[in-house]
């Protein structure tokens, strides 16, 4: 059974390099790429099922016992995470032969996307920082290539400032594993956990950890390094946006919670109050920017930023509910995205702009495509009995907890400010006089079906949240107790 871990990887490695075989015979890839992205669906959802029933699974991979080789470690958190990505994918690649054309498809679209899943569900299984590094970077090249997809002069330019960015925090980020190293002797989590606890020096620790917490802020988008974020996501194809906006920045997260619930939290009065802080900023700034903007495509995009300050406020409560909130955020948050990401692709289609306020009127012609919409912006906003609004009522549980009140009034403030930008969109593009522009829905259906496919999930995520919320509870308290990661990764206690 532990062998079965490597298939997160192994499943969309080889599904890219089958279908870049395929390339050049279209109805076969598009047909074998459905069929690759479901079996990652059923695998995940089979082995997610076994992790929260039966425990987790450690790979040492080549029977080399960690800390001295390579282990990938599948617990709930991780499982959870790759099941997400999974659903992302078999919606994206659904969507994909209506909105990319057949040109940019046969030009290996389907193998970049399965390259970006393979670093996707490396980084979320891996179990030590240097292999964290190497997805990153394997996610990033994908990324890059799909980025400059097409290849319009807009794509170039805004990709520029992508790649830069990226390689500036991927030296930061490989500086600071040699720095670790050098520290402590190890680039194993679970190792570095013990050794970070039992160290005299609690200062390099410190400055270690602000060091990985820039490196991972800058991934994720957090205040003040999103700036690059919003243009570079809406410039490729919509469906590439969806799987930029729902993967990456989650990645930078996901890093966050590990390293600092697992190895990083020596000095609390220092880290969770950096956490808190720099989590309000990003909900007031990013939310800022989707009410100043007029394009439907870009206020999607900047409201990726005030979710990662949601999620980052309750990792700094460092208690059950802000961690329990973080996560069941960040699950609903990858769905909702990639959902509002693929619709506003659809409503720019449709309407052939992406300036709101030259658009009106397509409820009529589009009723199903407005309500998918508005649902995707109540559940964005938290509004009951959707599922943002579960993750966010945890925050703000553990918040008060915490004594944080000043953040729970930011939190709600910034809900609502959500909920304006979203609502405003709405009433832009939907109410009002027709807009005579627009398509009709015919060859855009499965658009629609892609879209509602994740819709399905993240309003189960709302109304079946007893099934769900005492799973990602457990996972909070596992959080809370770093010595079952250790016991599990080091004396194979699984």
């Amino acid at each position: 059974m532990t062998n079965l871990a490597i298939l997160p990887i192994l499943i969309p490695l080889l599904s890219g390099v089958l279908v870049a075989f395929t390339h050049n015979r279209l109805g076969l890839t598009r047909t074998l790429a459905m069929l690759l992205a479901f079996a990652h669906l059923i695998t995940m959802g089979f082995l997610s099922f076994h992790v929260l029933t039966e425990g987790s699974i450690v790979l040492q991979a080549g029977d080399w016992i960690a800390p001295y080789g390579i282990v990938l470690v599948l617990d709930p958190l991780s499982a959870l995470l790759v099941l997400t990505t999974s659903i992302i994918l078999v919606a994206a690649v659904w969507y994909a032969p209506s909105s990319v054309s057949e040109e940019q498809e046969s030009f290996y679209f389907y193998t970049f996307v399965f390259l970006l899943i393979t670093g996707v569900s490396g980084a979320f299984i891996t179990g030590d920082l240097f292999n964290l590094f190497v997805f990153f970077e394997v996610l990033l090249m994908a990324s890059y290539a799909l980025i400059t997809h097409g290849g319009k002069k807009v794509q170039l330019r805004e990709s520029i400032k992508y790649v830069l960015i990226n390689l500036f925090s991927s030296m930061l980020f490989v500086t600071t594993v040699s720095y670790v190293y050098a520290v402590l002797g190890t680039v194993n989590m679970a190792q570095l956990a013990e050794r970070a606890a039992a160290s005299d020096s609690p200062g390099i620790i410190t400055t270690v950890a602000i060091l990985l917490f820039f490196v991972f802020a800058t991934k994720g988008a957090a205040f003040p390094l999103y700036y690059w974020l919003p243009r570079s996501y809406i410039v490729p194809n919509p469906v590439i946006s969806a799987l930029f906006g729902a993967l990456l920045t989650k990645v930078g997260v996901y890093s966050l919670i590990r390293t600092f619930t697992l190895i990083f939290h020596q000095q609390p009065e220092i880290i969770d109050n950096l956490f808190i802080w720099v989590g309000n900023l990003t909900m007031l700034f990013g939310v800022l920017g989707a009410l100043a903007s007029r394009n439907i495509k870009l206020i999607v995009a900047y409201n990726i930023i005030p979710a990662i300050g949601f999620m980052l406020v309750g990792i700094g409560m460092f208690n059950n509910d802000g961690l329990s909130g973080s996560i069941y955020y960040l699950l609903q948050d990858m769905i909702i995205k990639a959902a509002l990401f693929l619709l506003a692709g659809t409503i720019a289609s449709l309407a052939g702009t992406t300036d709101i306020n030259k658009m009106g009127g397509m409820i009529r012609s589009h009723p199903m495509l407005g309500w998918m919409f508005f649902i995707g912006g109540l559940v964005l906003a938290g509004v009951p009995p959707f599922s943002g609004f579960i993750g966010k009522l945890l925050l703000v549980r553990g918040a008060f907890e915490k004594g944080e009140t000043v953040t729970v009034i930011i939190m709600l403030v910034t809900s609502l400010l959500i909920l304006l930008s979203i609502v405003r969109a709405f009433i832009r593009v939907f109410w009002g006089e027709g807009n005579t522009g627009a398509e009709p829905a015919g060859k855009h259906r499965s658009q629609f079906y892609s879209a509602g496919f994740l819709m399905l999930f993240t309003v189960f995520l709302g109304i079946g949240a007893e099934a769900i919320l005492p799973s990602v509870q457990q996972i909070a308290d596992y959080l809370l107790e770093p010595q079952t990661y250790i016991e599990l990764v080091l004396k194979g206690d699984h």
